[in-house]
């Protein structure tokens, strides 16, 4: 998984530990646009559709990962995520993951690498438009 490329097995089993497993039927909203959001998802297993403003703007699969904007920042969610099939998602709530960006170093930098591809991608959707 990119995002926990960077950390050591140490660093893994600490992210691991404090990560919660969930079982997610189909259909069910992880997050909802415009909710305040205080967990960030990672995919373990199955597929979801991310939807903005009313329009399908993405897939998730094994190893993607949402939500970590709103442990960044309290702002309302920029979209709604639905289950597509049963998945497996591991959940970090957002105190936890503050806890774990002080113990897991590696995670910071990957996180704000992942802030900034997603950030080019929408600005090269706005200037396309």
């Amino acid at each position: 998984m990119p995002l926990f490329a960077a950390c050591s097995k140490r660093d893994l089993q600490i992210i691991s530990r404090h990560m919660q497993v969930l079982a997610v039927p189909a259909g069910t909203v992880l997050m909802r646009e415009g909710d305040h959001g205080d967990a960030f998802y990672v995919v373990l297993d199955g597929r979801a559709v991310v939807e903005a403003a009313g329009r399908r703007a993405g897939d998730l699969g094994a190893g993607d990962h949402v939500g970590e904007l709103a442990l960044l920042d309290p702002a309302p969610r920029s979209a709604t995520v639905t289950a597509a099939s049963d998945m497996t998602v591991g959940v970090i709530d957002a105190r936890t993951f503050a806890a774990i960006v002080r113990d897991v170093p590696a995670l910071t930098g990957k996180l704000l690498a992942a802030l900034a591809r997603r950030l080019r991608a929408r600005d090269r959707e706005a200037v396309e438009r």
